[in-house]
């Protein structure tokens, strides 16, 4: 306790001396008490530039702090969140996407993300970020708040079949969440989907491929993972995809735009 409200208890009587000692802890100068501050919340679906590159970026983060930053060149960073107070900060693992390299032949690798974030408004942030072939990638980042994070999601509602704008592959998801897919190179994809929180438009993603062919037999059993969002305010809507994979050879992104139909 501090000596100052010591002293002044030893002076009065028992009723004071008790309400001096509220008094002491409501103010904290027993050391005890402390302000709490409320941490900024980054969960939502963001977009906005890199000031540095001139790439738009695309960024969902779920409400465990699973994050995915996507360069409208395709490069993938993915981390975990971490909020206090409105800092932001990730370590993040970077990805070309598949089947693309970066500029010095690598296709992986690792960086952070600091800067800020203000609930359902703004992030700004600065990316630090080395491939393995050593080529450094810089960033400064603002993005902005989309009002379609707040629709509410569910396997039912993001269920319907979409079609790949690149690949022109059809990707099916069933009222369970339940994914199937096939092509390109012959390629067969088995899924789910699925929302650990049904208030926001953010989606969790697992699927693996079999019986891949030709460039695409690479791809076979390796377990893919990440987020997605359906944006229904887009005329077909459109679900945006962005996974990470690893075999014990390679890493893998794939990031995916399809259109419903």
């Amino acid at each position: 306790m501090h000596t100052y409200c010591s002293s002044l208890i030893r002076a009065s009587g028992l009723v004071a001396a008790a309400l001096l000692l509220s008094s002491c802890n409501s103010t904290g100068l027993d050391g005890g008490g402390s302000s709490t501050s409320t941490d900024q919340s980054a969960t939502g679906v963001w977009s906005g530039t890199d000031s540095v590159s001139g790439f738009t970026i695309s960024a969902l983060i779920n409400s465990a702090g699973q994050a995915t930053f996507v360069r409208s060149d395709g490069i993938q960073f993915v981390g975990s969140a971490q909020v206090s107070g409105s800092t932001l900060a990730i370590t993040v693992d970077g990805y070309s996407d598949f089947p693309n390299a970066f500029s010095d032949g690598s296709t992986y690798g690792i960086g952070t993300l600091n800067g800020a974030v203000t609930t359902g408004s703004s992030i700004t942030a600065t990316l630090t970020f080395n491939t393995n072939g050593g080529t450094a990638i810089g960033g400064s980042w603002s993005l902005s708040y989309l009002a379609q994070s707040n629709t509410a999601s569910s396997p039912a509602a993001i269920s319907g079949n979409y079609t790949d704008t690149s690949t022109g592959a059809v990707l099916s998801i069933n009222s369970d969440g339940v994914m199937t897919s096939q092509g390109p190179g012959n390629c067969v994809l088995n899924g789910s989907v699925a929302t650990g929180d049904t208030s926001h438009n953010i989606y969790e993603v697992s699927y693996k491929y079999d019986n891949c062919t030709a460039s695409y037999a690479g791809l076979n059993g390796v377990q893919f993972s990440g987020l997605a969002t359906l944006n229904t305010g887009a005329s077909p809507a459109q679900l945006f995809v962005a996974v990470t994979g690893a075999s014990s050879t390679n890493k893998y992104s794939i990031v995916s735009t399809l259109n419903g139909s």
